[in-house]
């Protein structure tokens, strides 16, 4: 996924921490820490540096957060080597690529309490992985650019293969990138078995730019993106347009298509061969602490599982969520997930 800093000026996303590689290696020496404890995470992990420091300070440990990419490529790397991944914990697993941990037996038990909440969006007698954030990814337009040139914008997946917006939408692909498999979902969800191959043709047909992940599609194709971006459709997330807002914040310039999306819910867990598996444990309660869930929003851009937290008042102006978005059960993601992704390269590379 993504994260950005909330900060926008007049239509040009001032792009977040997106830490794509970012440790807190720094700050871990600062922490006086002793005891090395190891994060991977996607590229899209941020949270304040004080935050950070004070978890460091209290649990007498030096934080690394190893980012290897975006969700998919960290599932990938851990199931290649489940028995010693080389960390302790892993952030950022969500509900598409879950099964592919779980199935590579990775991750221990979770031994802490769920916060007020975060049941409702825990795996179904599932212990190993514990629900940090939620989100709904989402097509999204840049209003401005279609304002600009008297061109009504799309509001369904249908428009999208419409002429009108031929070579206008960018999207991440499933292979690696959590939402671009979302998205992936969604039109399985949306035109079922024998239709969602058929509408992958036609997207191509329209021009549809695939790249490999979140942040090359919003940061680097989409124009609102701040980077010179040329399209202005992209597939991002529900919370996004609470983050392009103008100068003043009194309006946002662009806006989330609320009949595209797909509920994405976040896990964190303990690895298995983990060297430090009381942190790892501790890490994990952690990213549930009304602290970490409070930053979550500003930060990662996410929504989080607690329901004790208030969150901030641009999310309620700007980032309405969906009242029916598309869900698959995960079971039926695991079973059908990699025929679906070899079925879409065929589809996308004819």
């Amino acid at each position: 996924m993504r994260r950005i800093l909330p900060t926008l000026v007049t239509g040009a996303l001032v792009l977040p921490a997106l830490a794509a590689c970012s440790t807190f290696g720094e700050e871990e020496s600062a922490s006086g820490g002793t005891e090395k404890l190891v994060l991977v995470a996607h590229e899209s992990f941020s949270l304040p540096d004080e935050l950070v420091a004070e978890f460091e300070a209290e649990h007498d440990v030096d934080l690394e957060v190893r980012q290897p990419g975006d969700a998919g490529a960290v599932v990938t790397e851990i199931a290649l080597n489940p028995d010693d991944a080389g960390a302790d914990a892993v952030f950022g697993v969500d509900n598409t690529f879950a099964s592919r941990l779980l199935d590579a037996d990775a991750l221990e038990p979770f031994g802490g309490d769920l916060p007020s909440g975060a049941d409702a969006y825990a795996l179904a007698g599932e212990d190993r992985l514990v629900p940090v954030d939620s989100g709904n990814v989402c097509v999204n337009v840049d209003t401005a650019w279609f304002a600009e040139r008297g061109i009504p914008e799309p509001e369904t997946l249908d428009d999208l293969v419409d002429p009108t917006y031929a070579d206008l939408f960018v999207t991440p692909g499933p292979v690696d990138s959590s939402p671009g498999l979302a998205f992936l979902l969604t039109t399985v969800a949306a035109y079922g078995e024998d239709g969602w191959r058929d509408y992958w043709r036609q997207l191509v047909d329209n021009g549809t730019e695939l790249v490999a992940g979140w942040s090359d599609a919003y940061y680097t194709s989409f124009t609102a993106g701040g980077e010179g971006g040329q399209r202005p459709i992209v597939l991002s997330y529900d919370s996004s347009p609470a983050f392009t807002t103008t100068e003043d914040g009194s309006a946002t310039t662009t806006r989330a298509l609320l009949d595209t999306c797909f509920t994405q819910v976040e896990y964190a867990g303990v690895l298995r061969g983990a060297d430090n598996p009381e942190g790892a444990e501790e890490l994990v309660s952690w990213l549930l602490s009304e602290e970490v869930q409070a930053a979550l929003p500003d930060n990662m851009y996410v929504y989080p599982v607690r329901d004790d937290v208030e969150l901030p008042a641009a999310w309620a102006e700007f980032a309405p969520r969906p009242d029916a978005p598309y869900t698959m059960e995960p079971a039926e993601i695991a079973a059908n997930r990699e025929t679906w992704i070899g079925e879409w390269r065929e589809e996308t590379q004819r």
